[in-house]
């Protein structure tokens, strides 16, 4: 495939808001998940009555309203996703694109999992004596999963189409490849790629019942881990065609690559067919071979069954030379959000040499081998960065593989 340039892109998660600070944490393998208490649950969770847990919350989200001219949309979805359009200069970037092509070529496809369906929570549990929402909560813009989208869309002063993708934990990443069909398909002349989750009782609640929600920092890949750690993050980027006028340096989507194994409604298909079958396609749009890839950030739920699949097919594909890590320790499990913000430690990589470790991971699970256990990464490491993959798979057998890279040369 041509590659598509990433003109701009930032994050905002527990680790940092804004790149700079998200950067200094994945340097110093900082984490910001904090431990779950009655004090701070009812932000979000709606109760006091929570389990033991750790998350990747962002405190400052209950004391940053939106703007008067965005008062309609304010919830806490909605404060995340403004609170990262603000920074690193993103809204700038979007404008000048928007100024270029015009507003309805710019189109936006964002991935989540839950949407604004905190909010919907919080009018259930203040139900009238009718058995209505409150009048304070009757906000029918605010109670679709298309919500966040259509948010985002007005922020940016955005007319082009405008999706949402809801595919578990590959939402966002998958946004990639639905940019990547509209650019070719001349449907549109940029994207904007999103991905926004916000903690809410429904993910709290809803992975305890699966059993899947770890009472302690989550491990990835380690022997000892107990599942995963909740996160909520918003992450951006905006991308175009290549053309004669793009840098040599400029980052890049190199290729991107979807499957779905079809498997079971939460496990990973066991030969993790689905994983396999998006890496090759990544790679094959990108003209690479496993080899050629420096990086990989991996999805590393910390689950027993996810890590078991993973490192299996990290293991017999890439090389033992490659630095892998998960990044899930510092972030919380961001699910709709996770393929993007992934992503960006990605983008982070090639263009500040910064190879991010594995916090919370004390060593591999030995049960994975000596070869996983050489490319796994607990520590990050100042190196250069030519090519790195990103692995995203969710439930249903939703999986996703993004590459990315520099340009190689500009193609009209």
């Amino acid at each position: 495939m041509t590659p598509l340039v990433v003109q701009a892109y930032t994050a905002s998660c527990a680790a940092g808001v804004g790149l700079p600070a998200l950067a200094a944490a994945l340097r110093a393998n900082t984490s910001g998940l904090q431990a779950l208490t009655p004090d701070n649950a009812p932000r979000w969770a709606g109760t006091s009555q929570v389990p033991t847990a750790w998350v990747g919350a962002l405190d400052a989200l209950a004391t940053q309203p939106l703007p008067t001219t965005l008062a309609d949309w304010d919830c806490r979805p909605t404060r995340l996703a403004w609170q990262a359009l603000q920074q690193d200069d993103f809204m700038t970037v979007v404008a000048a694109a928007r100024a270029r092509w015009g507003a309805a070529r710019v189109g936006l496809v964002l991935g989540t999992s839950a949407s604004t369906i905190g909010d919907s929570e919080a009018a259930y549990r203040q139900l009238d004596a009718d058995g209505a929402f409150p009048i304070g909560r009757r906000n029918p813009r605010l109670n679709t999963p298309h919500a966040l989208a259509a948010f985002v869309q007005q922020a940016l002063g955005l007319e082009g189409p405008a999706v949402t993708v809801s595919t578990a934990c590959s939402s966002s990443a998958k946004a990639f490849g639905s940019a990547r069909r509209w650019l070719q398909a001349g449907v549109v002349d940029a994207v904007v790629v999103a991905g926004v989750e916000a903690l809410s009782a429904s993910l709290l609640f809803g992975f305890r019942s699966l059993g899947l929600l770890a009472d302690a920092p989550c491990q990835p890949f380690g022997a000892a881990r107990k599942g995963i750690s909740l996160g909520e993050a918003a992450a951006f980027a905006l991308v175009q065609r290549q053309d004669a006028d793009t840098p040599a340096a400029a980052l890049c989507l190199l290729g991107d690559g979807e499957a779905n194994d079809a498997h079971h409604m939460s496990a990973p298909h066991p030969q993790g067919l689905g994983a396999e079958l998006a890496l090759n396609a990544a790679l094959a749009r990108a003209g690479l071979s496993s080899e050629q890839i420096d990086f990989v950030n991996l999805h590393g739920t910390a689950t027993p069954a996810n890590d078991e699949v993973e490192a299996a097919l990290v293991a017999r594909r890439y090389p033992p030379t490659v630095h892998a890590c998960a990044t899930k320790g510092l972030t919380g499990h961001t699910m709709g959000a996770a393929g993007l913000l992934e992503a960006v430690v990605c983008l982070l990589a090639l263009e500040q040499d910064l190879r991010a470790g594995s916090a919370h991971t004390p060593a591999p699970d030995p049960q994975f081998g000596p070869v996983f256990a050489e490319q796994l990464r607990l520590q990050p490491v100042p190196a250069p960065v030519r090519h790195a993959a990103s692995h995203s798979f969710g439930f249903g057998g939703n999986n996703c593989v993004l590459v990315f890279g520099r340009a190689t040369g500009a193609t009209a």
